[in-house]
């Protein structure tokens, strides 16, 4: 497994020892792995810092394992919420002392309150979850006794996915010589989906830095070329390709893309179902 990212937005905070910045951070985590978060002091080291006074300095603690993470809420008093960005509302409530409540999400927020107007959040995008082997079920394991796992683990429901759809839908509807599309062309093209209204371009960035590293696990651009947007075309180039050689996305996945203009949703030749409802899992 490939461990965790954890994503701060801007302005939330930092890492380490550092003073908190106005900049975004991004930590790893592999299995086995432990961050913890809170307001943090010089004897209380975290390795994510966030900015609130209602914050306690060790607030919690996230553990990795092979296939899921795991909350600590270290706080006395303050409950934490963890949701499902992806879903329909579905989210947990991780009570004050609980340790180790295991998180079932793929792609989770979690929210700390504070004395203001706003929380403080962060993401957290999880390990691949595991698939077994269709011909394996029911079965003893087969002669040699392992278990076969899904190489490229994509969850159809997820943003992650609509967006690399976006990425090779120009290719899906044969219009070759279009180049990859650029992350304010993605943001324009999905604005229309009902889960992604206030997606940003920073937002589409880490969607496709998660699908490269994490999901696709395509090699990076050589870090020697200059030109930083030769780098991040290179990226877009080969999601693609990889994408579209081992059809990980197909035609009739367009069918989860809003209309363009002036194509109506019925033209594409697929039948890709829609999100899947979800359901709250705690209160």
């Amino acid at each position: 497994m490939s461990g965790i990212v954890i994503y701060l937005p801007p302005g939330n905070g930092g890492t380490g020892g550092a003073e908190p910045g106005e900049g975004a951070v991004t930590l790893r985590l592999g299995p086995g792995e432990v961050a913890r978060f809170g307001r943090g002091s010089a004897t209380t080291p975290v390795e994510l810092r966030l900015v609130d006074a209602a914050i306690s300095r060790l607030a919690g603690e996230i553990r990795v394992t092979d296939d899921h993470w795991q909350l600590s809420n270290l706080s006395a008093t303050q409950s934490y919420l963890v949701e499902n960005p992806e879903g329909a509302g579905e989210y947990l409530r991780v009570p004050p002392r609980r340790a180790g409540a295991p998180i079932p999400f793929e792609f989770s927020r979690v929210v700390l309150p504070t004395r203001r107007d706003t929380t403080v959040s962060f993401q957290v995008f999880a390990p691949d979850h595991v698939y077994l082997d269709p011909d394996g079920l029911g079965g003893a394991g087969g002669q040699w006794g392992g278990r076969t796992v899904t190489a490229y683990s994509l969850d159809e429901t997820a943003t992650y996915f609509l967006v690399l759809l976006a990425l090779c839908e120009p290719r899906l509807r044969d219009e070759s010589p279009v180049a990859v599309p650029t992350t304010p062309q993605i943001v324009d093209r999905l604005r229309g989906h009902p889960a992604c209204g206030r997606l940003t371009a920073r937002a589409v960035s880490s969607h496709i830095d998660y699908l490269a590293e994490e999901k696709m696990r395509v090699a990076p651009p050589s870090e020697q070329d200059p030109d930083r947007a030769a780098r991040r075309n290179g990226k877009r180039e080969s999601i693609v390709g990889l994408a579209l050689r081992f059809g990980l996305v197909r035609e009739e996945h367009l069918a989860l893309l809003p209309p363009r203009n002036g194509i109506r949703r019925d033209e594409p030749t697929g039948g890709g179902n829609g999100a899947r409802p979800g359901r709250h899992l705690g209160k």
